[in-house]
């Protein structure tokens, strides 16, 4: 059996195979990036080290190459770079600006964790928010205020918004507008559906889940109820889901949005009347009282902007 390693180095050792070989490390050698490399630490190279390094230094030239003709090159998304190794040079890849981009869009989609509500609201934006309309202004001025006092992975700690007003004038969208802004920061939101959440609570009695998904609420960095007063009231609901709820939030400071249909007032008066007919005032105000401490209220007003804010 032939010795493999006899057989390249003959073929290495041919003269047209050498005269190749010298063709190309002439051509790597005056790249203009392997240039400026090997300027920059002729302090470290020798002709020794270029000669071991010369099939790195092929693979950057060509990688490179492909990249400035739009070809696909190695890895999607990441660059060459030439780097000083132990008797060497090596070649590392770095991410470009378009993976960076999208990495941090990734990282701040995770961020915003949206619960039985519109995917769409992932795109809300502040500068977006159309303020042309006076009613809607105000909501504006104080969630800019609430995101000027937030620092980037910082704790977060203070009253939140009570967005109340008529159907669509962008109140779920201002609040998840709120929220991927916040996740830019680096901070984490939960936005959920309240109705639907009260509905998944009853079934999880069955599962024996309702002390989890409490807790996951309560620990939730920034809180968002969407349509709170919307939901079939009952005493239940209110004093062991909702009252927990907000005893949890209010203890630990973490910031808390509501949006609603109804004014506190108003939702003061829904949450006094039981799905029974019962009403219990005394219980609907403990609520309220939580409701106050954790966030500011606000009207908004303005045309149905149910299908675009």
């Amino acid at each position: 059996m032939r010795n493999i390693g006899q057989e390249l180095e003959k073929k290495v050792r041919n003269p047209r195979v050498q005269s190749q070989l010298k063709e190309m490390k002439k051509e790597i050698l005056s790249d203009s990036d392997v240039q400026a490399f090997l300027k920059s630490h002729q302090d470290q190279v020798n002709e020794a080290m270029i000669q071991r390094s010369l099939s790195k230094l092929y693979e950057f030239v060509q990688q490179k190459e492909a990249l400035a003709k739009g070809e696909n090159t190695k890895f999607l998304y990441f660059y060459p770079k030439l780097m000083m190794n132990v008797n060497y040079i090596d070649l590392q890849y770095v991410a470009n600006d378009e993976f960076l981009a999208q990495e941090k869009e990734r990282h701040r989609r995770k961020r915003v964790l949206l619960r039985d509500l519109p995917q769409d609201l992932r795109e809300a934006s502040l500068p977006k928010f159309d303020v042309s309309e006076l009613q809607r202004q105000e909501a504006l001025t104080l969630a800019l205020e609430f995101i000027e006092g937030v620092h980037p992975n910082s704790s977060l700690k203070g009253k939140g918004l009570y967005l109340y007003g008529p159907f669509g004038v962008g109140k779920s969208y201002l609040s998840a507008a709120i929220a991927n802004q916040l996740a830019e920061l680096g901070h984490t939101t939960m936005i959920l559906h309240y109705p639907s959440f009260i509905t998944q609570m009853k079934q999880a009695i069955k599962t024996n889940k309702v002390q989890e998904r409490l807790t996951e609420l309560k620990e939730a960095e920034v809180l968002v109820l969407d349509d709170i007063g919307a939901e079939n009231n009952s005493s239940w609901a209110r004093d062991e889901i909702l009252g927990v709820l907000l005893q949890g939030r209010l203890s630990s400071g973490r910031p808390t949005f509501f949006t609603s249909n109804f004014s506190m007032e108003e939702l003061g008066k829904h949450l006094a009347h039981n799905n029974q007919g019962d009403e219990e005032v005394v219980k609907a105000e403990r609520i309220m009282e939580r409701i106050h401490a954790l966030s500011r209220e606000v009207a908004m007003g303005g045309r149905n902007r149910r299908y675009g804010a």
